[in-house]
């Protein structure tokens, strides 16, 4: 098979790419536009596998978008490439609607055209998988879980540009019959997590003394997922999911974000005794909430499990010091990002 992955040099996107190659014969095609969290450094070990290749372009480019179909031909679109981080969505929302919105309906439509061009039979199997986020059915209280039924109320531009970008992939399938899939997942975290994130950015700030900011009483819960149970998860809906499904992917794993800075603090205590400042517990700083900050996401994942068989494999415990270690083991791919387009500044304080 071939698979054209958007958001290729991404966090999720290189986790998905990194296996597709390492544990299947599909080919892959890699577009990305390379911005500040595209990374392709996060690839270096397949760079040179003859089933790979990477394209630089962005997907509102629609021209280019057409003229990649045209020269790869691919058997499934993998739909990652997206503005992801929601501070940054509060003090810049217009790069989101463009990328998560505008993005998503050029390559909707540039899928549409492909596909209508197929023979029947490459018609019937081709797929448009977009991979989307818990963050769109908005804010639980303390009971519940999300599942594919619950209605959208996101509160956030970023939650509100993926929430529009899933009504344009649902839209598409119900006018054209474009063959879609559609997933929904909780907080990833693992290795060549962009350092803008929680738990990358308490590790390394931990490993430089500074600060570990943690939002109003840090009671905020989430559902954590190790990356690579999400990528595992994401080739067997591609691989196996009929067209016009929606799946929920969570960890199973809820924690409040001071859980987690607190199991981080633990850790690291353990495995970076030379860090400049220990306990690292004594660098918790609390810090004034983000706007709209959602109380509770937590994912249902019993469709998923029962339909495909597919239910997450790593502990929080175990993926989280996995994912310590990897950070203090490849000090050069985090530090080049601090060195250049982000250096750990509190992002998303407008009001």
């Amino acid at each position: 098979m071939k698979y054209l992955v958007t958001g290729g040099a991404g966090f999720i996107g290189s986790a998905v790419i990194r296996r597709l190659m390492a544990e299947t014969d599909h080919e892959v095609c890699n577009v990305d536009a390379l911005t500040y969290a595209g990374n392709l450094a996060s690839l270096d070990g397949i760079a040179d596998n003859p089933r790979y290749q990477f394209v630089q372009a962005d997907i509102c480019d629609r021209a280019k978008m057409a003229q990649i179909f045209t020269d790869f031909g691919p058997d499934r679109v993998l739909h990652l490439a997206a503005e992801s981080h929601v501070d940054r969505s509060i003090d810049g929302p217009a790069s989101f609607m463009e990328t998560n919105i505008i993005g998503t309906y050029i390559m909707l439509e540039v899928a549409r055209d492909y596909w209508r061009g197929l023979d029947e039979q490459s018609k019937k199997t081709f797929r448009f998988q977009h991979i989307s986020t818990d963050e769109v059915f908005g804010t639980l209280g303390p009971e519940g879980l999300f599942r594919e039924d619950t209605p959208y109320a996101p509160n956030s531009p970023y939650s509100a540009s993926k929430a529009s970008s899933d009504h344009l992939v649902r839209a598409w399938r119900e006018t054209y019959g474009l063959p879609t899939l559609m997933t929904n997942c909780s907080n990833n975290y693992g290795a060549y997590q962009f350092p803008e994130k929680l738990i990358p950015l308490m590790i390394i700030n931990c490993l430089e003394g500074k600060p570990l900011p943690v939002y109003g009483k840090g009671d905020q819960i989430r559902d954590w997922l190790d990356v690579d149970d999400h990528a595992r998860a994401l080739i067997l809906v591609s691989e196996k999911a009929a067209p016009g499904t929606s799946y929920n992917i969570g960890g199973n794993e809820e924690r409040t974000n001071l859980q987690v800075v607190h199991n981080i603090c633990a850790l690291m205590d353990e495995l970076s005794p030379a860090s400049p400042k220990r306990p690292h517990r004594d660098l918790i700083t609390f810090v004034t909430d983000r706007p709209g900050h959602d109380a509770r996401y937590a994912i249902d994942a019993s469709l998923i499990k029962k339909d495909l068989g597919w239910e997450p494999s790593i502990s929080f415990e175990q993926g989280l010091r996995n994912t310590i270690v990897w950070y203090l083991e490849n000090k050069d791919w985090w530090q080049a990002i601090r060195d250049g387009s982000y250096q750990g500044q509190r992002l998303g304080t407008a009001v």
